[in-house]
């Protein structure tokens, strides 16, 4: 029941805030303009169109939010006004009382505000879908960000899931893509990660990981958690200092290289996904700042790390094989490499399968970031993926999602970026270290300590494999001899038979006629 009254909620609040009137307003037939002033009559829609679709989304709860988020960062795709007023979502969603947010904090660690910290700002200087942060001091003066859960988040989410799963089933029974597109998988993964989101210790421990990683990049700065003051849901981290990225014209006029900060950008992306398999999967502008400190001049600042993707050295070496051979315009070996991974069924011929993904891709090289809509690109490709039934790996959704990401950041940092020829290089050298001689000593290395304890035991093991094999053969011999004498001995019977029948003849051709 309380999914059908999310339903009429989530319809109820399309129709208060006319979202139904953006949708028919993208047509020009003139019917569905005259439906468009029949729809619109006795509603006040005089509110700018970004505004309604922010408000609704804001209204529709944390899942919306996220959506609005992800699509603010494609200003290729939608409306200026739209990506504008969607921006706000990134870390400017209405707050919760600041009462509320100490007395989450005073009951996590079961003791008055005071007497944890020497200083609390009341007034929260970041508000998202899943969390708002305060800046603080800690009694021995260290300055930190304390991270603090929306209340009563988990039934809101549960709400909102259950539809999308309900949802899902539906699509995957009625639509004809359904089974491909794995509906079902691709929400259970959205559903994992959200629930892991809401748990800040959980985010602190990814925090800690992408620290240590990016460590000798010196590229990123990520906040050092302060262990003792991380619970499920406050979080308290080192403050970072820094300008917001999509204050481009702040960054550019403290001297900040922005071409080079975009090239930045994709190295670190890079670098986490193929190096790593751990990356950062919620990068848009409202989590990333840029420092200006003179000893950090110009490096990125990473925030909110709850949400963030793996990959297995399989999945890693299969897209870098993808990626370079898209690079070096190989696509019969992006073909091989969809049907050797299973993606698409074996009988699919590649010399069909290498045309059609030429021709989704050969149009956009050689071009600067800001002649290509990635957007386009995927749109051609999943209607070559319905033509050939590639299946959806829900396992990349989230890396698919963090690229939408880097590329809007690119876009509104650098619009002359090279993509494709800026990650080249970096693929290329590290598919060289996947299979050249600094790979084979790394696997030796981490497998010294099996070695180590295999070594002693090996003349042992040498001895019985030996003597096994020996005990072995002599069985199979004693066998052997065994079914040689029963043939012997059936070769004489049959002999000594057909001796018998011989002289049988002869006694009756010799003896005399009666």
């Amino acid at each position: 029941m309380s999914r059908l009254f999310r339903g009429f909620f989530i319809v109820w609040t399309v129709l208060r805030f006319g979202l139904d009137e953006l949708v028919l307003s993208s047509f020009k037939n003139p019917w569905i303009r005259l439906l468009k002033r029949i729809v619109c009559l006795g509603r006040n829609l005089n509110a700018p169109r970004g505004e309604r679709l922010r408000l609704a989304l804001e209204r529709l709860g944390p899942i919306f939010v996220k959506f609005g988020q992800v699509m603010s960062t494609r200003r290729d795709l939608l409306p200026l006004d739209i990506a504008n007023e969607l921006a706000s979502l990134q870390d400017r969603v209405p707050p919760f009382e600041s009462a509320v947010a100490v007395a989450i904090i005073e009951r996590a660690f079961g003791r008055p505000l005071d007497s944890i910290f020497a200083s609390f700002e009341q007034t929260p200087v970041a508000s998202a879908s899943i969390a708002q942060v305060h800046f603080a001091v800690l009694p021995g003066g260290r300055e930190v960000a304390v991270k603090v859960l929306r209340p009563n988040m988990l039934p809101a989410i549960e709400k909102d899931l259950a539809l999308m799963h309900m949802m899902a089933s539906w699509v995957e029974r009625l639509s004809a893509d359904g089974k491909r597109l794995k509906p079902r998988e691709v929400v259970a993964e959205f559903d994992t990660y959200l629930h892991d989101e809401l748990d800040l210790l959980r985010e602190a421990g990814n925090a800690a990981q992408l620290r240590r990683n990016m460590q000798g990049l010196d590229l990123v700065l990520i906040p050092e958690m302060v262990w003792d003051f991380c619970m499920t849901d406050v979080m308290v981290m080192q403050r970072m200092k820094g300008v917001p990225i999509s204050q481009v014209q702040r960054l550019r006029d403290a001297g900040v290289d922005i071409p080079k900060l975009a090239r930045d950008g994709v190295t670190i992306f890079f670098t986490q996904v193929f190096r790593d398999g751990f990356f950062h999967a919620d990068m848009h502008p409202g989590n990333i700042q840029v420092s200006l400190d003179a000893a950090t001049f110009g490096r990125y600042i990473s925030l909110d790390f709850g949400i963030v993707g793996t990959l297995t050295e399989v999945d890693k070496e299969y897209l870098a094989q993808n990626f370079s051979a898209f690079f070096r315009r190989d696509y019969k070996r992006v073909a091989e490499l969809h049907i050797e991974s299973g993606w698409v069924p074996a009988r699919t011929r590649v010399d069909e399968l290498e045309s059609a993904i030429r021709a989704c891709c050969e149009p956009y090289f050689d071009r600067p970031l800001k002649e290509i809509s990635l957007g386009m690109v995927l749109l051609r490709l999943f209607q070559t993926s319905r033509r050939f039934d590639v299946e959806v790996q829900p396992q990349l959704v989230l890396l698919q999602k963090t690229l939408l990401n880097v590329e809007g950041l690119g876009r509104e940092l650098d619009p002359d970026l090279d993509l494709w020829s800026t990650a080249k290089p970096f693929l290329e050298k590290w598919m060289l270290e996947q299979i050249g001689p600094k790979k084979l000593l790394a696997q030796l290395k981490a497998e010294a300590p099996s070695y180590a304890k295999l070594l002693p035991t090996l003349p042992r093991l040498l001895h019985q494999l030996l003597k096994q094999q020996v005990s072995g053969q002599r069985s199979e011999l004693s066998e052997l001899l065994e079914e040689q004498k029963r043939t012997n001995k059936l070769l004489r019977g049959l002999l000594y038979v057909g001796i018998g029948f011989l002289l049988g003849v002869l006694a009756v051709l010799l003896l005399p006629a009666q």
